[in-house]
């Protein structure tokens, strides 16, 4: 294993990768950071790119969270600590780490704090999310409380795709998901292939997944092949394709994850559903959108949303590392940092044909 400074003599360049309001990726060198006493600084060594970075490159903006200026991006990553702060206890130089990113105030006046609701904290710091920058980056400093030790058996690239899995899982946790519930995914993008598997984990049974593209839901037949695969038909309307998922699944749905934020993908998924059922969404979409709400009302469906996520590493760790969900299937496309540009093309184009694209740094 090569010293911190080794890597640092080695590799001087702190390679980032930044985003602006003119819409601009750069491949920039940043400088390179110093630790506080409780962090660390981490040589990343893989970084996925998330629906969200390419959402900030090419709109420049989610929500209330708007681009003013330069945007370091990436929040999916993993790495190993090269430095310690004076106080770091628990990691040393050497260890293999996943990066948790949203950093919250974690004070006993904060109520989401006190009460384990730590993504909910309005003070909460999340890299990536402006003005924040992110962790697509060579070298980054990251609290030590929220750095988590992989074990040998799970990869760099497994340890940035735990931070989607986190996404799937706090979905499984918040929709209430149990064994034997017929369940829809729509959407056969990243966040919905990982909660493919975290379901199939959990033992939803029958499971749809839906999607416009072929090639994605033929990854997902591969992923899990008992799930029935459904391609979602432009020329019908959100009742047509609903009476297709409901055939496939033999019955209409206890539970739908909603994974893609498009409305006419949630419409879709409310006309899945069974009366009592619940419509999880969970993917990013339009601030305001409309929904079939006499529909929903008759039916008793419930209609809930989903913030990140909190306390699901160290379960997503224990489920990767015990061999019930495969991580590894989902990187289809892998470049280096000074290859960002490409790789966002590759991200943000669906001739491209992937799934989950990474920036890797050895």
């Amino acid at each position: 294993m090569s010293s911190a400074t080794d890597i640092l003599a080695r590799k001087p360049k702190n390679i980032a990768i930044e985003t602006n309001p003119k819409h601009e990726l750069n491949v920039v060198d940043a400088e390179l950071p110093e630790q506080g006493p409780d962090d660390c600084l981490v040589h990343v060594r893989a970084t996925g790119i998330c629906g969200s970075d390419v959402h900030f490159w090419k709109t420049g903006g989610i929500g209330n969270s708007v681009i003013r200026g330069d945007l370091g991006l990436g929040h999916e990553s993993s790495g190993i600590v090269i430095k310690t702060g004076s106080n770091v206890k628990r990691l040393k130089v050497g260890d293999r780490v996943a990066l948790e990113c949203g950093i919250p105030c974690s004070k006993p006046t904060c109520e989401f704090c006190r009460t384990g609701r730590y993504n909910g904290c309005p003070d909460i710091i999340f890299y990536s999310s402006p003005p924040v920058n992110g962790t697509l980056r060579r070298y980054h400093v990251h609290p030590e409380a929220w750095l988590h030790l992989l074990p040998d058996s799970i990869t760099y690239e497994e340890g940035a795709l735990l931070e989607p899995l986190s996404v799937a899982l706090a979905g499984i946790e918040r929709s209430g998901l149990r064994l034997g519930d017929p369940l829809v995914i729509c959407g056969a993008g990243p966040i919905g292939m990982v909660s493919l598997l975290a379901a199939n984990a959990a033992g939803a049974a029958p499971i749809v997944i839906t999607d416009i593209d072929q090639n994605r839901l033929a990854m997902a037949k591969s992923l899990v092949p008992r799930v029935r695969i459904v391609e979602v038909q432009r020329n019908m309307d959100a009742k047509e394709n609903a009476d297709q998922i409901k055939q496939a699944l033999g019955q209409e749905a206890k539970l739908v994850l909603e994974c893609t934020g498009v409305e006419s993908s949630i419409h879709t998924g409310i006309y899945a559903s069974r009366f009592g059922g619940s419509v999880f969404i969970i993917g990013v979409g339009k601030d305001f959108q409309e929904v079939p709400f006499m529909h929903a009302s008759f039916r008793e469906i419930d209609i809930r949303f989903q913030f990140r996520y909190h306390e699901t590493y160290p379960k997503a760790i224990m489920l990767v590392s015990e061999g019930l969900i495969d991580l590894k299937p989902l990187v289809t496309h892998r470049f280096t940092l000074e290859q960002a540009k490409e790789a966002f093309e590759a991200a943000s184009t669906p001739a491209s044909k992937a799934v989950k694209v990474q920036l890797l740094d050895d």
